[in-house]
């Protein structure tokens, strides 16, 4: 796919081809020398009980979903060496084992590219506008966030303003 330029951000019901988008994401750029991925799938389980997620469903603020990630990419591209980067990430209704998000890092080295896709996860986890319920043998419920999450991004000198979803540097 020379000359064709995939957008930076796609959200979507469908799944993805992690293969194909990282060879679409290497086309753009002859001087990439390292790629990292990460792949997100929905856990059959919670709280360390398992087959306790019968499913997922993921919901979002079209628009203002994309412009976020749109921003987290930025703030990545302003901290590393890096070439290009790819989110997706699904919504609607997912199954166990279903693929989530993923994150594509290019750079010229490859300690670049892990740190930055690294970085890419945590801010999406806790400063992406999405919303999740999981359907459990119980009932529904909508999945709160997590001080582990909370705690990765932090790792990166970002504080979160209690509800806000824009993310402040600490000083």
């Amino acid at each position: 796919m020379p000359g064709v330029k995939l957008p930076r951000v796609s959200i979507q019901s469908a799944d993805f081809d992690l293969s194909a988008e990282v060879a679409a994401l290497r086309a753009q750029d002859a001087r990439v020398g390292a790629v990292c991925s990460f792949i997100g799938t929905v856990r059959d389980r919670t709280a360390g009980e398992p087959g306790t997620i019968a499913s997922m469903e993921l919901e979002h603020y079209p628009g203002m979903t994309e412009k976020s990630i749109e921003a987290m990419i930025d703030a990545a591209q302003q901290r590393f060496d890096i070439f290009g980067a790819r989110v997706i990430h699904r919504v609607g209704r997912l199954q166990p084992l279903d693929q989530i998000v993923m994150v594509a890092v290019t750079s010229k080295h490859r300690g670049e590219s892990f740190r930055a896709c690294e970085f890419l996860m945590d801010y999406l986890k806790t400063q992406a506008p999405f919303w999740k319920k999981e359907q459990t043998p119980t009932g529904a419920r909508w999945v709160d966030a997590r001080v582990s999450d909370d705690a990765a991004l932090a790792k990166w000198g970002i504080a979160l303003e209690n509800t806000s979803l824009s993310a402040q540097p600490l000083i």
